[in-house]
């Protein structure tokens, strides 16, 4: 059974914080508890979880505050991504790579049917899917618990990027593509090419927010 601190941080962390309209806001723990259904205690030890991920920030008599990604933690983020992608595309190339391509283009296809503001936050997990994917598909099980780790931000940086760029989310879907295509044929220079090209403009796209 999950306990009221799991569904707690489980809703803030997907609902609250991936929500562009709020950062930077101070949470009220009252309103957060009314809305999940528990007290006010499981909601002060998910933000204190957050907190330690540097999701939130304590502020005496203020509470929780939304932390903004800055533009080097943004940054940051989009390097570290490459280089765990990157490295994923070389492993998966070399094998059998049928299994991998059906399961992306699946995503891809999913994704495509997300279109529209309404739909950003569930565009932008399943833009996380499709990257876990090939993560996973490398087969370093110590790898892809740091990669899920990025989740939180990789999102709240992603759904940033829709409201940001209008049309963004059909580039990204062709950019997507690119990164199958190079896959499936088995080129790892265009696979690398790909994955760098999507994550610059992504950069690019919130660093002009």
């Amino acid at each position: 059974m999950t306990s009221g601190r799991e569904k707690a941080y489980a809703f803030l962390k997907e609902n609250v914080l991936t929500d562009p309209d709020r950062q930077g806001e101070f949470l009220s723990e009252q309103e957060l508890a009314n809305r999940i259904g528990v007290s006010r205690t499981p909601i002060r030890e998910a933000l204190l979880l957050l907190a330690a991920e540097d999701l939130v920030r304590l502020v005496p008599k203020r509470g929780a505050q939304i932390v903004p990604l800055s533009g080097r933690e943004i940054t940051e983020l989009m390097e570290l991504r490459g280089i765990v992608e990157r490295y994923a595309a070389e492993q998966v190339i070399p094998g059998d790579r049928d299994a991998l391509v059906a399961e992306l283009t699946g995503l891809l296809e999913r994704q495509r049917t997300l279109s529209g503001p309404e739909h950003a936050r569930e565009f932008i997990a399943v833009d996380h899917l499709f990257h876990a994917t090939i993560v996973a598909a490398a087969g370093n099980s110590l790898l892809n618990r740091h990669y899920d780790g990025l989740r939180s931000r990789q999102i709240r940086a992603g759904v940033v990027a829709l409201y940001n760029q209008q049309g963004r989310q059909e580039s990204v879907l062709t950019e997507h593509r690119a990164i199958l295509a190079a896959i499936a044929s088995g080129d790892r220079p265009a696979a690398h090419s790909a994955i760098d090209s999507h994550l610059e403009t992504t950069l690019k796209v919130l660093l002009a927010g």
